[in-house]
């Protein structure tokens, strides 16, 4: 039978105007899915929503539960026994404009493929359960949604008459390394992968994030001198904090939402994460991506922050690190940072499918804790950011989300079945392709060089987060236009 679904208009409604607790940039994840959505150049109509109907839990023959699951079609370009090309939705609502716009759908055309793109269990429309409770989570999984891609790969085969057509998947970020799963599990069903900055390797502590921000930050015109300001800036803020009449100042020149609180360790953690973030968030969408975006905040660069950090006329570098966040605030539309841990961690326990949580950052920060980690800490060295957001902060949320049986020991055991399952970084497939940019801190955990013959890197100079599937502007870098053009020969090859 199916399980019940609630009404999805209302969901969509929901987040116009929402005061939102949740930080900006959570585990690595903005809000919306870390992959964006191209901007529309075109006009006509997007291919409507359609729906099939799924297992709720593949693994368990005697549970008989099901439930309706979002995709989309787009078969302009399609010829008779062309290829399909299925796009894997990922921790955000799947967006329709990317059938018919982005990198895939200029191949597509080129190829006389068929497009299809399959919404992940439990983001957007996609609601298995009636909430989002951890009971409810426990089908949430890279699992299921693999074996989701699998049903539903065999079901649009016969659907539509492409069973024994060539299949290539796309992914971008965590889809990208589903991408590449799916070829590993599952090589029957699909013929060759490109699997976009995916991180391949589950890790508890990522420090790799913090190291590839700031070296990331250094390649501005400003050089190293952009780490050393935010350093010092850091160190003005650890001093500050040491006094309640430093926690006023921090207030005010952050707008933190209520008074900073230097006693409560849980807040200063996240406020430290906060300002921290606004130059992760910039860094992972830097440049190339973020312009095609359409998104608020894509003029915004390393270049832009470095740029302000550099600037002496604003004052001493923490009046600098300040103005980056107030610029920041400005730029989302945000009246104040908020910093209160309480007030996140009561957000994020709600359950309902009408919560801001569950706009994907519950159900991501549940897979985080329990098989992926992904913690970007400040437990790293020769970083300027301080230590104030180590590893134990974010086991913490976890334990404090989800209830004390999602902690360390658990999600060690699922990290280290997650790597056992895939191979991590050796992985062990056959036509799979791993682009990845040199800016994105997410390179740090995936391929950067070929596995073998058939498992092959493009290691792209200067690009950032999914660079390579965003529509291509004159003024792309030329080993941009390369990695393109790298991967579409992969591609032709594999259907071929």
């Amino acid at each position: 039978m199916a399980v019940h679904r609630l009404a999805v208009l209302i969901f969509l409604t929901f987040f116009v105007g929402l005061a939102w607790s949740l930080p900006r940039f959570l585990h690595g994840r903005p809000r919306g899915g870390m992959l964006g959505a191209p901007r529309r150049r075109s006009g006509g109509s997007l291919p409507p929503d359609q729906w099939l109907e799924q297992k709720l839990d593949h693994f368990n023959d005697a549970d008989l539960r099901t439930w309706q699951q979002r995709y989309f079609v787009n078969d302009t370009f399609f010829k008779p026994g062309g290829p399909v090309f299925l796009m894997i939705g990922g921790e955000g609502t799947a967006n329709p404009i990317w059938m018919v716009e982005g990198t895939w759908v200029v191949m597509a055309e080129r190829l006389g493929a068929l497009c299809l793109m399959l919404e992940h269990r439990f983001y957007g429309k996609s609601h298995p359960t009636p909430d989002i409770s951890v009971e409810s989570l426990s089908f949430l999984n890279s699992e299921q949604a693999l074996a989701d891609l699998a049903y539903f790969r065999q079901y649009m085969g016969m659907k539509m008459n492409v069973t024994y057509s060539k299949w290539i998947s796309f992914g971008g970020s965590y889809p990208g390394s589903l991408s590449a799963w799916f070829r590993l599990k599952y090589p029957h069903l699909v013929d060759g992968a490109v699997a976009t900055s995916g991180p391949l390797l589950a890790q508890l502590d990522f420090t790799g994030y913090v190291s590839v921000v700031r070296d990331s930050l250094a390649t501005s015109p400003q050089g190293d001198m952009c780490n050393t300001n935010i350093m010092q800036a850091t160190t003005q803020v650890e001093q500050l904090l040491q006094h309640r009449v430093g926690w006023a100042d921090l207030t005010k020149m952050f707008q933190v939402c209520k008074p900073l609180n230097g006693s409560n360790p849980n807040d200063v953690s996240n406020f430290y994460e906060a300002i921290a973030g606004n130059f992760f968030g910039v860094v992972q969408y830097n440049k190339d991506n973020r312009a095609f975006e359409g998104a608020v905040g894509t003029d915004i660069t390393i270049d832009t922050l470095c740029g302000i950090m550099g600037n002496t006329s604003i004052g001493v570098p923490l009046a600098r690190y300040a103005a980056v966040n107030t610029l920041l605030l400005q730029t989302y539309g945000e009246k104040c940072l908020d910093v209160s841990y309480d007030d996140m961690i009561t957000e994020m326990r709600q359950t309902s499918w009408e919560s801001s949580a569950s706009e994907g950052g519950r159900q991501w920060v549940y897979q985080t804790c329990t098989e992926f980690g992904f913690f970007q800490t400040s437990d790293g060295k020769d970083q300027p950011f301080g230590n104030g957001f180590p590893v134990s902060f974010s086991l913490q949320q976890c334990s404090d989300i989800y209830g004390k049986q999602f902690n360390k020991t658990t999600l060690t055991q699922g990290i280290a079945r997650t790597n056992t399952n895939y191979g991590a970084k050796g992985i062990r497939a056959t036509k799979v392709i791993f682009p990845n940019g040199s800016i994105d801190p997410w390179h740090y955990l995936g391929i950067t060089k070929d596995v073998s013959e058939t498992e092959t890197a493009v290691y792209i100079n200067g690009t950032a987060h999914c660079a390579n599937m965003y529509p291509a502007l004159p003024s792309d870098p030329p080993q941009l236009v390369q990695a393109r053009d790298t991967i579409f020969k992969a591609v032709e090859a594999w259907i071929q």
